[in-house]
């Protein structure tokens, strides 16, 4: 049976989020965005996921999309305690072990919720985590001559100006085949991007993060099965950082995805979802 997908508002850890929700069967998933991103970018394989009938919930992060802002401090902390509010609501009582699926910034922070929730998770799925060997993406953006002009004018700016700057950006850095990509994926992306204030708070994110993400890990702790997706072609988190995790985690493994880059659960749907729901459904290793 065909999973219908809901789409509401719940409150996770204090942060009021948008949810994406698939009510089904066997392991629930929980499914963690990129920065700058949204829960959107999991569309695809939520699609896939619902003629599985899979359960599965991917989320807007506190601080992108249509959740609450962040508050001052760290934030990698705060999104510690969202993931693990959102394994509680999706593990049910009695509460069921979890696989969480992130990509890049929520790969980050589904390790690290591995590290530190060890009872609750049964596996995790890390796509291209932040965190490790890491291109310099603020320079980017913030180099970008159209990007920096529309943020400089003293004067209102139309948000599709300030959408097509922003898909431009997306395009390239994201993909390896950018013109192979569905316009409605990019048009989902930059709909999130459509105030200058917003694009301002995200770079502004940015510059707060990356002190963080320099030794965002203890992977020592790590006790659960580990699946790393890679796309060999990603500009921005490059793949050679895999080795440090397959050296510190005795179950992780890595599948590298031939002419994809940093988005594969858009750019290789059917192999990103068909990997994952291999991983979901292989037994625990056993006992050392």
């Amino acid at each position: 049976m065909i999973q219908p997908l809901f789409e509401h508002r719940m409150d996770l850890a204090g942060y009021d989020t948008r949810v994406l929700e698939l009510e089904g069967d066997g392991v629930p998933l929980v499914m963690l965005h990129g920065y700058a991103d949204s829960a959107d970018t999991w569309r695809q394989t939520l699609a896939v996921l619902a003629r599985r009938g899979r359960r599965a919930i991917a989320v807007d992060l506190p601080g992108f999309g249509l959740a609450d802002p962040l508050v001052p401090g760290p934030i990698l902390p705060q999104l510690d305690e969202f993931a693990a509010a959102a394994t509680r609501y999706v593990g049910g009582r009695p509460r069921q072990p979890v696989v969480v699926v992130g990509n890049s910034l929520g790969g980050c922070v589904a390790l690290r919720l591995a590290e530190r929730q060890r009872d609750r998770i049964a596996g995790v799925v890390a796509v291209a985590p932040a965190g490790l060997e890491m291109t310099r993406l603020l320079f980017l953006v913030e180099r970008d001559p159209v990007l920096r002009s529309i943020l400089a004018l003293p004067t209102p700016v139309p948000g599709l100006v300030i959408r097509s700057a922003v898909a431009r950006l997306y395009r390239q850095l994201a993909f390896a085949s950018p013109h192979l990509i569905d316009p409605a994926v990019i048009s989902a992306f930059t709909w999130h991007h459509r105030r200058r204030a917003t694009v301002a708070g995200y770079l502004n994110t940015a510059k707060r993060l990356i002190p963080e993400l320099r030794q965002p890990y203890q992977l020592e702790r790590i006790a659960c099965r580990v699946l790393l997706v890679w796309g060999d072609r990603d500009r921005l988190v490059f793949h050679r950082g895999a080795e440090r995790i397959l050296a510190a985690v005795p179950n992780a493994r890595l599948e590298l995805l031939p002419g994809v880059g940093h988005c594969p659960q858009i750019e290789d749907t059917e192999r990103f979802t068909e990997l994952l729901l291999q991983f979901s459904v292989e037994p625990e290793p056993a006992a050392a």
